[in-house]
């Protein structure tokens, strides 16, 4: 028999997923059970709230990325250190909104389709009443694997709720769970097209106490956790990454703090299964470098946001100007890259100087230069095979006068391409945020660089 699983899933985005997800989370865990979260798709954010306010263990899956026997494969990983007995995946955007917003692939949709499980959708009922039947009936009807087995009302009073929860049971044939009020005191900020992140955010887990309280009142616990059991079975499917670390553990250092926080968790599990021991330093906080690294990881966040501060660390600047030039392997993608230019121009407009590996700098364009998914692929075959793509997405508002011109980076539906990431045998920085498990080959050989780096 499977685990119980449901996805948490929506028409459209700003319909309340995030926080609904988060408040079932803290709602299943004062009722004794132990849930682990995935988020669909490629976002950061989200997960930063099931893990950092939670407590909960949390990934993304995404079907663009691994496609379905890979995504059936990470999602049947265990967890470290934890043991769960029911899965809850938040969705992305609207349940049915997939690649360049035509496809399903990449869609929630296509996620609950590949791992077989129900789909709860929140409809933000605001203003509605009856309405919301053809609403719903609209997507049921799209729904060819009849997965939507139930409905949560969102910022709907319990007068109007028990008016017309037995009129969508009664036409649609669809269960209500329950509802939830319109709750002022519970807000959680958004920055460009995302939500802040929850180190930014007060009281955060007193508000999801407080919606977990509510939805303890107002959702019918039971009737969901039927629904989650009619997740299907699947057979087992296999992902392994080789340790190609030849028996010793490569110390690779990962920048780690308040800008530098955008992390895969299946990244960093691929890294550690090929050999790779991870070290956290901060860029803000910590002098140097650690010790007897052999290798640096730099990934996304808002170092934007703590530019005076990058600045000011002049002996972590100069620990890893002089590791990178003395030919330690390097990773710097989104932020991290920004981190590795001669300078980053600040809201302040003030030029602040940063590591100077990159000889360029990086200003914000005042628009979203680049969005979306990517397939990436090298002009001379360094980190991946020849003519191999790994993939990835894109997402910022800065642009830099040196992007690099290494890799042919393409749009997968409307195939336009650009040239972009700058490699070295063994540097990769670029814009991109990569997924290693799209191709693995990518972190075996950063850390066959940093064993030969190790060795001397």
């Amino acid at each position: 028999m499977r685990e119980p699983a449901f996805m948490i899933a929506a028409p459209g985005s700003g319909s309340g997923k995030t926080l609904i997800t988060c408040g079932m989370l803290s709602l299943l865990k004062k009722k004794g059970y132990k849930p682990r979260a995935f988020k669909c798709g490629p976002d950061y954010i989200d997960p930063m709230f099931h893990k950092k306010v939670l407590g909960i263990p949390s990934r993304n899956l995404d079907t663009f990325f691994t496609g379905k026997d890979m995504t059936r494969a990470l999602y049947q990983q265990p967890e470290e250190s934890y043991t769960h007995d029911i899965s809850v995946i938040e969705g992305v955007m609207g349940l049915y909104d997939g690649l360049g917003g035509i496809k399903e692939e990449g869609s929630s949709y296509d996620l609950a389709c590949k791992l077989r499980i129900p789909i709860i959708l929140v409809v933000d009922s605001h203003g509605m009443s009856r309405s919301i039947i053809p609403l719903i009936s609209g997507f049921l009807r799209y729904d060819r694997e009849h997965l939507i087995k139930g409905v949560i009302f969102n910022k709907m009073s319990e007068k109007v709720y028990k008016t017309i929860s037995p009129l969508v049971e009664s036409e649609l044939g669809v269960i209500p769970i329950g509802y939830i009020p319109v709750m002022k005191e519970i807000k959680v900020d958004s920055r460009h097209l995302g939500l802040k992140s929850p180190d930014e955010i007060r009281g955060l887990r007193e508000s999801f106490d407080i919606l977990a309280k509510t939805m303890d009142k107002t959702l019918q616990l039971d009737k969901l956790k039927e629904l989650s059991s009619m997740a299907e079975n699947l057979s087992r499917y296999k992902y392994d990454i080789k340790d190609v670390s030849g028996g010793k553990k490569i110390r690779i250092g990962i920048a780690k703090d308040a800008a530098f926080s955008f992390f895969y968790e299946d990244n960093l599990r691929a890294l550690k299964a090929a050999g790779a021991e991870l070290v956290p330093f901060s860029p803000i906080h910590d002098d140097i470098l650690p010790d007897n690294l052999s290798g640096l990881i730099f990934y996304g966040g808002y170092p934007e946001l703590y530019l005076r501060e990058l600045s000011a660390n002049l002996n972590m600047i100069n620990s890893i100007r002089d590791a990178v030039k003395g030919g330690m392997p390097v990773i710097a993608e989104c932020g991290g890259f920004m981190y590795m230019h001669d300078a980053i121009t600040g809201s302040d407009g003030i030029d602040y100087k940063m590591c100077g590996i990159v000889h360029g700098k990086c200003c914000n364009m005042g628009k979203l230069v680049r969005f979306g998914y990517v397939n990436i692929r090298e002009k001379n075959s360094k980190f991946l095979g020849k003519s191999e793509v790994i993939k990835g997405h894109e997402f910022h508002y800065y642009d830099s006068s040196d992007n690099g011109i290494s890799c042919i980076v393409e749009k997968p539906v409307s195939g336009n391409s650009w040239d972009e990431v700058k490699v070295g045998q063994v540097s990769w920085m670029g814009f991109p945020h990569i997924y290693y498990p799209s191709n693995p080959e990518y972190v075996y050989h950063f850390i066959e660089v940093a064993k030969k780096y190790q060795e001397g």
